[in-house]
């Protein structure tokens, strides 16, 4: 069935669509029709974008699944998305719940935390805050107003005199004994009272146990009182009110380029934005329908567990979906949340400021490459593609024993371990790292048909480069770049460094690794995940060479085997120890350790 017939076939109702090649899933949406919006895609591919032109020529054909509703339809997309990760999607790299601040109000003296859990525990929570930079501001200017303890409940039980916070007066040192509980409770209620927002309140309280304090001819304490309310009101005059209704609400603007989009988000909390957080994604979602990616972004920013949902979110674009999301987010509120674009009045302002600082922020993303490490390889290495699939290999042996291979792969500049794959060279014996990398590489690509990575990097230098490119040539592998990375010394402006070097097909002078590029960086990380890889199934292969080696000395078993390794370290070790040491093992006796020795060393023993 051609895919004119296929798209004809789809039925008009919600579900999943999945984008497919022979050798797994380009992408992945969520329709309210189907038919509609597969037929829009391959309408549109005369005119849209060069992303979705070069996704729908790669499409071979379209599954659907279909559901009972939109909400089952967003459930099941983001389980989808979860399993086969297309590298067509966005995927929001940064899965970390956002942090809040934590009182342990069960205690007898609460402490002040910082943890990513919004609740449970004993511990009252208070955020989400957008960075963690923003919560050691706000636990250090609280601490500098109300002293609470932050020890561990460890350090708390052992401590006997004051530790240096009391000093700084950051700390009024209850595990020493010197506050009442009382009056530590006292500053714990306030620093609620400020963490909640309840600012105003919070003044007029301390004001009024200023003026009392005073007239009791407290000055001390009045004095102090008065250093909080005029560090609190100073706090107040900074915060920025942007609604006059204390509502929690998140704001997310979006812009985009060819090269790439960003997303920004401003968190406003009891009327008040106390925090912004920009999201970058690479060229490939660019070319998508604005209102897909802002649906599959809601999607993974509110789906964890500890993620922190307001009443209202506001979203400069509408979607088709709203409906289906709003309902998700109340049934995981626990009341009703509602999706919005305003058009005029405080929340369009804050649209478009979040419109403006998303532009900003694609701007300074763009400018950094943190955002775009595909693109500064491609340029940087002359490569003829977008390097969105990235496969690395590195060789591992002492002497040319035990050798393994190892190929790491990175989609979208994320490891994707499930197609992670571990070569134990066969053919070679020696020392040879030539032949083994040949060994791997021919092993790796002889298979007709398998997917061909945009991107090989070998770890190595010139040599190892020539071995691949020899390798893909052999087996008719086209349109696939090839560089290797080496560590070498090299001299520069007539003094000898050492440094990383990229050695690329057809060029003749090497290309010098930047410590502050977002690409080298994505490069040096593919080179040591395989080099780390290659390692482990190497002491993996020597472990078990060995183990083998000592179960046939009688009286050796896996207890006394450990003991062995533990004390000497490794197998050299063993064979180099006296009688004495070996016997300075519990359970070996000198028949034993004779054993070892002949088993070992039997030329010695000859």
């Amino acid at each position: 069935m051609g895919m004119d017939e296929k798209i004809k076939s789809l039925p008009p109702l919600p579900g999943v669509y999945l984008m497919k090649v022979r050798e797994g899933i380009l992408y992945i949406g969520k329709a309210k029709n189907l038919k509609s919006r597969v037929r829009s895609y391959f309408r549109r591919s005369t005119g849209a974008r060069r992303a979705i032109r070069y996704l729908l020529s790669k499409v071979e054909d379209v599954d659907t699944i279909v559901t009972s509703n939109e909400k089952e339809a967003l459930l099941l997309e983001d389980t989808l998305l979860k399993k086969h990760k297309p590298c067509y999607n966005i995927r929001l790299k940064d899965d970390k719940a956002c942090i809040n601040i934590g009182i342990t109000v069960k205690e007898r003296f609460p402490r002040l935390i910082i943890t990513r859990k919004a609740k449970g525990g004993g511990t009252r929570c208070f955020g989400p805050y957008a960075s963690a930079r923003m919560v050691r501001a706000t636990v250090k200017f609280l601490r500098k107003i109300f002293p609470l303890c932050v020890c561990t409940p460890y350090e708390f039980r052992n401590r006997g005199r004051p530790c240096l916070d009391y000093q700084m007066n950051l700390c009024s040192a209850p595990a020493a004994g010197l506050i009442a509980e009382k009056d530590y409770r006292e500053s714990v209620d306030g620093a609620i009272m400020f963490l909640e927002g309840r600012n105003r309140e919070l003044v007029g309280k301390l004001k009024k146990k200023m003026f009392e304090a005073s007239s009791s001819h407290r000055y001390e304490e009045a004095a102090k009182l008065r250093d909080q309310v005029l560090s609190i009101e100073a706090t107040l005059e900074e915060q920025r009110v942007v609604l006059r209704a204390a509502r929690d609400m998140d704001v997310f603007g979006l812009y985009g380029g060819d090269k790439g989009l960003a997303i920004e988000a401003l968190f406003v909390r009891g009327g008040r934005l106390i925090g912004t957080r920009d999201f970058g994604f690479p060229a490939c979602a660019a070319g998508l329908p604005s209102e897909e990616v802002m649906s599959s972004f809601l999607n993974q920013f509110y789906r964890r567990p500890e993620s922190f949902i307001p009443d209202e979110v506001l979203l400069q674009i509408p979607i088709g979906d709203s409906p289906a999301i709003e309902d998700w987010l109340s049934e995981r509120k626990g009341k009703r949340v509602l999706l919005g674009r305003p058009r005029r009045g405080e929340k369009a302002k804050l649209l478009l400021l979040a419109e403006k600082n998303a532009r900003e922020a694609f701007k300074r993303i763009e400018v950094s490459g943190k955002a775009f490490p595909l693109e500064e390889l491609k340029t940087r290495l002359r490569l003829f593609r977008l390097p969105k699939t990235i496969e690395a290999f590195d060789i591992s042996n002492i002497g040319g024993k035990e050798a393994a291979a190892s190929m790491v792969v990175f989609r979208d500049g994320i490891p994707d371990k499930s197609r992670y794959r571990l070569y134990r060279i066969k053919t070679i014996e020696g020392p040879d790292d030539y032949a083994m990398m040949y060994e791997a590489l021919w092993r790796r690509f002889k298979k007709e048909g398998a997917e061909a990575p945009d991107l090989v990097v070998v770890d190595g230098g010139k040599g190892q480069l020539n071995v691949a490119l020899s390798v893909l040539k052999g087996l008719g592998v086209k349109g696939v770049d090839c560089v290797a990375l080496a560590k070498e010394r090299f001299f520069k402006r007539g003094r000898e460094s050492k440094g990383e070097r990229v050695y690329v097909r057809g060029v003749k002078d090497p290309v010098i690794l930047k410590e502050g590029s977002a690409g080298d960086l994505l490069l040096r990380r593919a080179r040591d995940e395989a080099h780390r890889f290659a390692i482990t199934y190497h002491k993996k292969l020597r472990k078990r060479i060995i183990g083998s080696v000592l179960d046939n000395v009688p009286g050796i078993g896996k207890k006394k085997r450990q003991m062995l390794f533990s004390r000497f370290k490794d197998l050299d070790g063993i064979k180099n120890a006296s009688t004495e040491e070996l016997t300075g093992i519990p359970g070996i006796t000198e028949k034993t350790a004779d054993a070892i020795r002949k088993t070992l060393c039997p030329e010695k023993s000859a």
